[in-house]
């Protein structure tokens, strides 16, 4: 869907009078494997091929209000990884949020491993400010991202208890923030916390510029993609763009002299193709897509709203190619190796905005683009 409606922004907003809410910002688990973090799809997924690497990604999927459209995504994501063997996906990548509104244990089984135990692929996650975030008020008492932890970030694979019998077992991602290592790609997924707007620790600082640095080599063979929950740049009613991200990622690319070829998030529920040109020529596409289930969406603001500004440095060269904020939807990722040359293409999938779409699950490709590496 490209953004013709002239009534409504086409840059990022920024939404005036947040209050700081950092206060939430909760404490790292400590990591369940070894520095700097590293795990190859290929001891997840031994027959994995060598020159393709297609997975499906999207955020915000939990849902506490209406349920229905989380199941309706998923089954779509399954339907298209049994259907399509042109590009068959070999993952899910989820963006954050997997439950909501806090992340306790007993939310998973609803939330997450019901209407996913039909999806055949392994998933892999990065945590939002849900997940992250604790109940005060919870019956029993426990850690910010424990539960998130013992389902994404286990020591072995094995049944998960407050799974209810579902067979998928748990991921052993080793750490909160970490690198997923494809044939094709370097997936460097962040942890942004639990406030409105993301915070990054230092130690999670140092380890991103490293990632970086060491990603940078392999380059002209493997894209670079950095994944994280919090929205750098957005144009929605609810969230807006988030200065803090922006500045942290501005910051490590400065320093580092490394450029990533995309940037994926979720935490606001809709879909946004962002464009950022930097001074060198590369253009980044900046990409937004948390309408994974989560019945809430966020429409892109009106220009006559006003509640939001767009006058900022941090928005040179970045403009809105793209969106989609009144359906739900997914992506479809692909990368290819084709006589020594990398692609990667993206396509976004919405599913009709209503409680009982057809039983085919008929999807509409709302959005597409083609990246030459």
């Amino acid at each position: 869907m490209t953004p013709t409606n002239p009534s409504k922004y086409s840059v990022p907003v920024i939404k005036k009078d947040q209050p700081d809410d950092t206060y939430k910002f909760q404490p790292l688990p400590a990591p369940t494997g070894q520095y700097p973090y590293h795990l190859s799809l290929q001891q997840i997924s031994p027959e994995v091929n060598e020159d393709t690497t297609v997975f499906h990604m999207f955020g915000d999927t939990g849902s506490i209000g209406n349920p229905a459209f989380q199941h309706f995504v998923a089954a779509a994501m399954a339907k298209q990884y049994e259907s399509d063997e042109d590009e068959k996906p070999q993952f899910l990548y989820h963006l954050g949020d997997v439950v909501y509104t806090f992340g306790e244990a007993d939310k998973y089984s609803t939330q997450f491993f019901e209407p996913y135990q039909k999806y055949p692929g392994p998933i892999f996650a990065i945590a939002g400010n849900h997940d992250s975030d604790v109940n005060p008020n919870a019956v029993k008492p426990y850690k910010s991202l424990d539960a998130f932890k013992a389902v994404f970030c286990d020591t072995e694979r094995r049944p998960i208890t407050f799974g209810r019998g579902v067979e998928r077992k748990s991921m052993i991602q080793p750490n909160i923030y970490w690198t997923l290592k494809t044939p094709l790609a370097n997936i460097i997924g962040l942890h942004s916390n639990v406030p409105k707007f993301g915070v990054v620790t230092p130690d999670q600082r140092r380890w991103f510029k490293e990632e970086l640095k060491a990603a940078a080599l392999e380059q002209s063979e493997k894209a670079l993609i950095v994944a994280l929950h919090h929205a750098p740049y957005s144009a929605d009613i609810n969230h807006g763009s988030s200065i803090p991200m922006i500045e942290f990622l501005e910051e490590a690319f400065e320093e580092t002299g490394v450029l990533p070829d995309i940037v994926f998030s979720g935490h606001v529920h809709n879909y946004q193709r962002f464009a950022k040109k930097y001074k060198n020529g590369k253009v980044v596409p900046f990409i937004v897509a948390g309408a994974g289930g989560y019945d809430e969406l966020h429409p892109v603001a009106q220009l006559s709203d006003p509640r939001f500004f767009t006058d900022s440095k941090l928005f040179e060269g970045v403009n809105l190619e793209s969106y989609a904020d009144n359906k739900h939807g997914f992506l479809k990722i692909a990368i290819k190796k084709t006589n020594g040359k990398l692609t990667l293409s993206g396509k976004y999938y919405t599913i009709p905005h209503e409680e009982l779409p057809d039983i085919e699950m008929t999807t509409t490709l709302a959005d597409q683009f083609v990246l030459d590496l």
